[in-house]
């Protein structure tokens, strides 16, 4: 596998907008031309986000461009429904912890691993108010002042 391959796509928004509380990596079920279009580097994760249906998980809005690869326009979609794989442990502990403190479910970035299969780590994560977010934009901005003071020294 080449280094080229090994990319990792990031959700930038996940971290601003969400306390992430617990990670999970996931295998996620794709077809042929959404995995060329990943290898491509043609995928958003911003507006995603997960739901569990009938003991399974699923990541909504995940949008891959299949405008290169699609020879039937009608058949394929471009933010269809995607099922993670994850174990029945993975998937009861995060639906308790779904159901009981109503928190989501946020994909965090999408990645090739070691044997160049597509993973998904997901964050189990609670939502940001405001004043959470200025907080953390105030922390994030301390944390970066004190790398460039301890550089200097």
């Amino acid at each position: 596998m080449s280094k080229l391959n090994l990319k990792t796509f990031q959700n930038r928004k996940a971290r601003f907008n969400y306390q992430i509380l617990e990670k999970f990596e996931a295998g996620i079920v794709l077809n042929g031309k959404e995995v060329r279009s990943i290898r491509d580097g043609k995928v958003v994760l911003d507006n995603a986000y997960g739901i569990i249906k009938t003991k399974e998980v699923w990541i909504i809005n995940l949008y891959i461009d299949l405008k290169n690869y699609k020879k039937d326009f009608h058949e394929s979609n471009n933010t269809r429904p995607k099922k993670l794989l994850l174990s029945r442990k993975e998937i009861e502990k995060i639906s308790i912890k779904l159901r009981n403190n109503g928190l989501t479910i946020v994909p965090l970035n999408l990645h090739f691993n070691k044997k160049g299969v597509i993973k998904v780590d997901i964050g189990v994560s609670r939502g940001r108010k405001k004043s959470d977010l200025r907080e953390y934009k105030k922390d994030q901005d301390w944390k970066r002042q004190k790398q460039r003071i301890t550089k200097d020294l």
